[in-house]
């Protein structure tokens, strides 16, 4: 199977000329570290075997902006039944390449650094480390004991033998023992074990759960960190500590309650896929969830639930201001106009982008831009 060709285009694609990445990414055979995997289809997932179809996978495995799902819920795809669609949502996957470079890339790896990755997942972040710095430098952590043992035996016949781990990620991680830590997976407030891991000086890199933001920092003296969000934008499946996430707070199809009516400010937006707005809404009131659905005649609707009861559910037609209805303790779609409002006022830019990141030793982080601030808790 001629892989070594792609591997050398992808690697053409992701890094830059004289990046000290290029040789890892030409040299590691990605196919071998995702022999199946999952691919959305009207509401389920559909299992797809890479040897049963060798140029799909070959296509699959080395498309730079493509990420492969692996894990629906607690079924990983090496454990699924052809021809069963799965239903659930995305637990594991092998993350586009391109993102993987650019966070590594972000973590600013020096040939002597000693890393901690955070989330195993397929092992392919995990093969460019030890393919660069050697396998004593390199451990990564997997909350899923089949992924850790997938990854081992997959990255050791490829001749690598990083330490992987089975735990926790938010939990114990050892002390002062790493340089870097480089989170494959995302999380609301940053771990106090993850700034106990990193010595004196160490670098941290990871995305916010429920944004597009990407934090890098530092270690600071008083055990916390000091950083920035980037400009660029990523988003990552959030940890977990089980098999599977809580159930969602989803409800959009239940009959609604009574509550107050009124035409939105500005045409309806597809919040699932719009990073930024949904990034500042987080910060807002964290832990809203979204949903949106078009009809064949053309009918949009987007609705919000929070777990403290508010929800909001928006209706329209094309790019006429939606007939809004709301209800709970706060106006969710009010907030929403709100934002839209200020990013018109301040120039049409969101200030989290490029903004201070003051982490403290407890893992809360304050967000500073000029007046602007928010605190992640």
């Amino acid at each position: 199977m001629e892989w070594q060709e792609r591997a050398a285009r992808l690697a053409e694609t992701v890094t830059r000329p004289g990046s000290r990445w290029h040789k890892p990414v030409a040299a590691v055979p990605r196919h071998l570290l995702i022999p199946r995997w999952f691919e959305a289809n009207a509401g389920t997932w559909e299992l797809r075997d890479g040897p049963g179809d060798e140029r799909a996978w070959l296509e699959a495995a080395y498309s730079p902006a493509r990420s492969l799902v692996t894990r629906v819920g607690p079924v990983h795809a090496d454990h699924a039944a052809g021809g069963e669609p799965v239903r659930g949502r995305p637990t594991s996957s092998a993350t586009l390449p391109l993102l993987v470079v650019m966070m590594l890339q972000y973590a600013c790896i020096q040939d002597d650094s000693e890393v901690l990755e955070i989330g195993t997942g397929s092992g392919y972040s995990t093969a460019l480390l030890a393919r660069r710095l050697g396998d004593s430098q390199v451990t990564s952590v997997e909350v899923d004991a089949y992924l850790t043992q997938a990854a081992r035996e997959r990255l050791g016949a490829m001749g690598l033998h990083p330490g992987l781990i089975t735990a926790d990620a938010t939990g114990a991680l050892g002390a002062g023992r790493y340089d870097r830590l480089v989170a494959t997976t995302s999380v609301w407030r940053i771990p106090v074990s993850w700034l106990q891991a990193l010595r004196a000086g160490g670098w941290l890199v990871t995305t916010i759960s429920g944004t597009g933001m990407i934090i890098t920092a530092g270690k600071t003296p008083d055990g916390g960190a000091a950083g920035q969000v980037e400009w660029m934008s990523a988003g990552f499946m959030p940890a977990r500590s089980d098999s599977d996430y809580p159930p969602a707070l989803q409800r959009h199809d239940r009959p609604l309650p009574e509550a107050e009516s009124s035409r939105g400010r500005y045409p309806l937006p597809n919040l699932p896929a719009t990073r930024n707005l949904r990034t500042m809404l987080q910060l807002a009131a964290p832990g809203i969830e979204h949903d949106y659905r078009r009809t064949a005649d053309g009918l949009r609707t987007a609705s919000m639930l929070h777990p403290d009861g508010s929800w909001a559910v928006a209706t329209a037609e094309g790019l006429e201001p939606p007939l809004v209805r709301q209800g709970g303790p706060r106006r969710l779609w009010d907030m929403l106009d709100e934002i839209r409002s200020r990013w018109l006022a301040e120039g049409c830019e969101f200030p989290f982008h490029g903004a201070t990141a003051t982490i403290r030793p407890d893992g809360t982080c304050e967000l500073t831009r000029g007046s602007w601030s928010a605190t992640i808790a």
